[in-house]
This record gives C-alpha cells, structure tokens and sequence, in this order.
C-alpha cells in the first residue's frame, strides 16, 4: 500500500529506485513487489517508470464515491438533528428512483418501505417530485414501466390523473403528500436540478403531526443552499 501511495504522489512517474527510497523498502523487495502490482493491474510500467494502472484508479474511483455518500449521510444527519424530522435524497438516473441515502433517528424514523420505492413513484413525494423534473417522453416512459395503483384510498387514481398534477407542480415549492404512500405519513419534497439530474431532498412525518410538515420543509429548503454542492457532487454516486 505504501508502495501505491508512492506511485501516486508522481503524477509523471517512478523508477523503481526512486520508489525504494522513497518507501524505505529494500530494493529487491520492490522490485518483487513492482512486478507483482504491475502483473495484478494496479500499476503499469512505461520506459522504466512505473505509473497507477487500471485496476488501483478503480479502487480510487470507490474510495471517491464511498467519500461522497458520507459527506451526504452527514449533511442529512445536520438537517435531521436541526429540524427534528427524518431526511432523504434521492436522485432520478437511468430510468429508476434511486433513494441515496436517509437520515433518521429513533425519535424521527423514517417510513418504512413496504412498496418498492422505484415502482410506486406516483405515490411519494419524492417520486413525485423526480418526476414532475422530467420531461413529458420521460414521464410516460416511467409510467408505461411502472404504472399508477393505489396503494392507500389517498392515493392518485390513474396515470392521466398523475400527469395533470405532475404538470401543475412547481419548479420552485415543495412537493407535498398526504397517506397516499403508507397511511399515517405524510411528506415533502424539495426539487434539485443539477446539469441534466434531477434529485430532491424529502422529510417525512406522522399524520398528527401534519401541521409541522410545510414549515419543516421550507426551513430546510431556505437552509439547502449553503450545502448544496455537497449533494451536487453525490449525484455522480
């Protein structure tokens, strides 16, 4: 590992002389060890240099990634403690709701996922607010693959229904639910554009609590700008 790191730190390359020294390794010992990265993928030499192969950027490319996702599960916990209410992000990418992350706590849970999330879009306010983000072919593309059923007498009755609604929605106000995904729950979404992804933040509720749910969610969206390239950058997760 020591070795890697050394590699690493020379943009333009190492002998393996320079690498010796440099990890305090015995010669022949890096050597032997040059020849073993090198033959497994995580280094590649060129003209005497030895440079990071293919398969130590894809260790490199995860660590990033692993990276990002925690620095997200942080910024949710911060709005978790601070608001009191369970929090969630979710991104929309290659034709499926993706929920990346939640935050919850015992005394804030989040709603159990009895319904797959990916397949009952039209029933959450985080699928709602993914899709109202999309355009009108990409709407209809998800509901051809995942069409409207309800799951609680709340919920939207059919995927015309779903539509019309989806287009009243604004761009700029969160995206409310009330039991149509799981009775006693309601939510709220907040739309994230990002370049072409759509995403959005969500916080969740017990149904007697309802009156908490527009002021939770516009103090958490008037506080999401100060962090939003944390979870600008976690979209590529």
């Amino acid at each position: 590992m020591r070795l890697l790191e050394t590699v690493a730190r020379h943009e333009y390359g190492a002998p393996a002389k320079q690498l010796a020294r440099e990890t305090g390794l015995a010669l022949p010992t890096t050597y032997h060890l040059l020849r073993t990265l090198v033959h497994e993928g995580y280094l590649r030499r060129d003209k005497g240099l030895f440079f990071l192969g293919a398969a130590a950027e894809l260790l490199s490319s995860s660590g990033a990634r692993q990276k990002r996702r925690s620095t997200v599960a942080e910024v949710l916990g911060h709005w978790r403690d601070a608001i009191g209410v369970p929090v969630y992000y979710a991104v929309y990418r290659e034709g499926e709701i993706d929920v990346v992350c939640v935050a919850d706590s015992p005394g804030a849970p989040a709603v159990e996922e009895w319904a797959d999330f990916r397949e009952t879009g039209h029933a959450h306010a985080i699928g709602q607010c993914l899709l109202s983000q999309l355009d009108e072919e990409a709407r209809r593309d998800h509901l051809e693959r995942y069409p409207v059923q309800p799951l609680t007498p709340y919920t939207v009755r059919d995927n015309h229904s779903l539509l019309r609604r989806l287009d009243r929605l604004s761009r700029t106000e969160p995206v409310t639910e009330r039991q149509e995904y799981a009775l006693g729950t309601v939510c709220a979404a907040i739309p994230i554009t990002v370049g072409t992804t759509a995403a959005a933040m969500a916080i969740s509720l017990p149904a007697h609590q309802a009156d908490r749910l527009l002021p939770a969610a516009e103090r958490l969206q008037n506080e999401m700008g100060r962090l939003l390239g944390s979870l600008a950058l976690s979209i590529s997760i």
